[in-house]
């Protein structure tokens, strides 16, 4: 029978590679249409790779914890020739491919690694739907290409480089440098970090490329944690401070603004992320219209987030957008912070813990104990300056602090 490959897909605009996690199927098993048989990781989260069409597994070239490129065979089915010749029909002929290689600059680095067999037996095969964006973005810095090399080979960053005390003309790392410094880290323990650690490195670095600026003031979460008590299901105060800043961000469209190059990119939408810890690193997943969703739906929402999150079922697409986000740092026990938001947002808000300290009550003409906690709100300085993002942070606290308006 006529064989069509199970090729690994295209799992969201910045991914170009996945790590293969588990394989559901054997050789000679019978298989449907769009049968998850493969599960693999990405450094957004784990998902299936389906079968194109109905048929019997005839191998499986893939094996579990090895990373695969996008487009590359991982096994083949035995399929009808309908099915066959349908999937024949799909891919263009090599000469197509040649030609897309020769007219993009610089594709025909990429396109050889992408073809180039790997040692387990799975074939890569180049995607004509674009060429996938990697994850790993590399400073720029005075190195030589000696050096850029040997890090290229390392998979290594200019940030990785930032620990080596330079020798060179300078202060640059040499290559003497470079080498002496990886002879020292090799006595220490090592492991590779997990898909996930890698994406929030990455996502991190791409942050700090712009000017980042934080400002803090204090919040009572008294009247929150009074109203908290009268509702059903019952939000956590991040779920409040999300839904205070959605609606402050509603009141203000101007804050809800990106800056790209010289234009002023307005959000059509208030979506904003929720930080959800993972494993060994940060997930964050968006609340769509979160200013027109109330905090009864906004609750049910969260666990559903929370329950996909830990078993990492959260797509890219579910992570992708947004134009602010909320960290509960306060779960941790730490009182104040600098979270910092993702490259494609604008800002992040911070919730510190609630502790209780002694505030002055003017019609009392005493200090009285409330549960006080330290918000923060980062923010990109090139969209917002500090007397908006001020106003903006006052808004939240007035409204966290009058919960009946959310």
């Amino acid at each position: 029978m006529p064989q069509v490959p199970i090729i690994m897909p295209q799992l969201g605009e910045s991914i170009a590679e996945a790590t293969i996690v588990s394989i559901n199927v054997k050789p000679g098993e019978k298989v449907t249409a769009d049968q998850e048989i493969i599960e693999v990781e990405t450094n957004k989260a784990v998902m299936g790779v389906t079968t194109p069409c109905a048929g019997e597994i005839a191998k499986i070239d893939a094996q579990v914890k090895e990373t695969y490129p996008i487009g590359a065979v991982l096994g083949y089915i035995e399929a009808s020739e309908k099915d066959a010749t349908r999937f024949a029909k799909q891919a263009p002929p090599p000469e197509v491919q040649r030609e897309m290689t020769e007219e993009i600059p610089g594709r025909n680095e990429e396109t050889a690694k992408a073809e180039k067999t790997k040692g387990n037996g799975a074939r890569a095969k180049v995607s004509t739907d674009g060429l996938p964006v990697p994850a790993a973005a590399k400073g720029a810095g005075f190195l030589s290409p000696r050096v850029r090399a040997r890090m290229a080979e390392l998979q290594l960053t200019n940030a990785d480089l930032a620990g080596i005390a330079g020798t060179g003309s300078g202060n640059r790392v040499t290559i003497k440098d470079l080498e002496n410094y990886l002879h020292q880290i090799e006595s220490q323990a090592t492991s590779d970090a997990s898909a996930i650690r890698a994406g929030v490195a990455d996502a991190m670095r791409r942050s700090w490329s712009r000017p980042l600026a934080t400002i803090g003031s204090s919040v009572n979460l008294d009247p929150v944690l009074t109203d908290r008590k009268q509702r059903d299901p019952k939000p956590g105060p991040a779920l409040y401070a999300l839904r205070a800043l959605a609606l402050a961000l509603a009141e203000n469209p101007a804050a809800a603004a990106k800056l790209i190059g010289a234009r002023v990119l307005q959000s059509n939408t208030i979506d904003i992320g929720l930080a959800i810890e993972a494993q060994d690193g940060i997930i964050v997943p968006i609340i769509r219209n979160a200013d027109k969703t109330s905090l009864a739906d906004l609750t049910m929402k969260y666990e559903e987030l929370v329950s996909l999150g830990r078993s990492r079922r959260i797509s890219p697409e579910m992570q992708s957008g947004g134009i602010a986000a909320v960290s509960n740092f306060g779960t941790f026990g730490v009182e104040w912070g600098t979270p910092i938001p993702l490259p494609d947002q604008t800002m992040i808000l911070g919730l510190g813990v609630g502790k209780k300290t002694p505030r002055w009550d003017k019609s009392k003409s005493e200090f009285v104990p409330v549960t006080e906690a330290q918000i923060t709100l980062s923010f990109d300085h090139r969209s917002l300056d500090g007397g908006g993002a001020g106003r903006l942070l006052k808004r939240v606290i007035e409204l966290l602090e009058s919960p009946q308006a959310l």
